[in-house]
């Protein structure tokens, strides 16, 4: 009887700590199926909330790759499991003419379509991530002579071009400052992967997390393009107590003992 007894408790303490290790592994594997927005996708992927939908985790992208450049997450990266991703400074995307690690996905989550001109594949059009100049630590700017991203770039003065400004510490020399234009920067981190520094001064992050945006409140009223975003404006008019009098009777009425 007490035999039984001891087996019943055993076998509940048992089955109490497989249910509290599997809820451990499901929330583990719940974090990791949602962690980390700064990951960085292939060329032509979709939307990230929708790419995780959508990748069905076949690896083929990865296979096709020919850098090795594309590596499937798996469990302890803190990152979507069996998703394909990037790291540039360990690979860099070496913005391969013909993509392969694009054609060959099954489900849709690489859109070939947006990688595309005029019937062509077109790598140029790739927006995986933006590079971002950390100013304090990158030795361009404390002047001392780096063109090392600018080189590696494959859209060389389009994506980063170099600021020359003087060097008035020493009346010599110049700056050679590195700029990133996010119009032309695919995010293929060939910059980060070159740079110089023990921990790399230019980084690559998701557009999504790099980029503001602007409402029609601030207009470009000298570039015809950005002009066009107010044809859809509506204006929008507030009124308070005071913006129902005139600025005068404003004026006028001011009683400094109120403030």
């Amino acid at each position: 009887m007490v035999d039984d007894r001891r087996k019943f408790i055993l076998n509940m303490a048992r089955g109490v700590g497989l249910t509290a290790l599997g809820g451990l592994m499901w929330s583990a594997y719940v974090d990791e199926a949602t962690a980390n927005k700064l990951i960085l996708r292939p060329p032509g992927a979709i939307k990230e909330e929708e790419f995780l939908k959508t990748c069905i985790k076949c690896g083929l992208c990865v296979e096709a790759c020919p850098y090795d450049t594309l590596i499937l997450a798996k469990p302890g990266d803190n990152k979507p499991l069996g998703t394909p991703y990037f790291t540039p400074r360990d690979i860099a995307c070496y913005m391969c003419d013909d993509i392969p690690c694009v054609p060959v996905c099954p489900s849709g989550a690489l859109d070939q379509k947006s990688v595309t001109t005029n019937g062509k594949l077109d790598i140029n059009k790739a927006d995986m991530g933006v590079a971002v100049v950390d100013t304090k630590n990158c030795i361009a700017f404390w002047g001392i002579q780096c063109d090392a991203c600018y080189r590696a770039c494959p859209l060389l003065d389009k994506a980063i071009k170099l600021k020359y400004d003087q060097n008035t510490r020493t009346g010599k020399h110049a700056f050679l400052k590195p700029i990133v234009d996010s119009d032309y920067c695919t995010g293929c981190g060939l910059c980060e992967h070159a740079c110089v520094t023990k921990k790399a001064a230019i980084t690559v992050l998701p557009r999504d997390i790099v980029l503001g945006a602007v409402d029609t409140n601030y207009i470009k009223g000298w570039d015809k393009k950005d002009e066009s975003r107010l044809k859809d404006a509506k204006e929008i008019h507030t009124q308070t107590e005071r913006s129902k009098k005139k600025a005068v009777d404003y004026v006028n009425d001011f009683n400094l003992e109120d403030y």
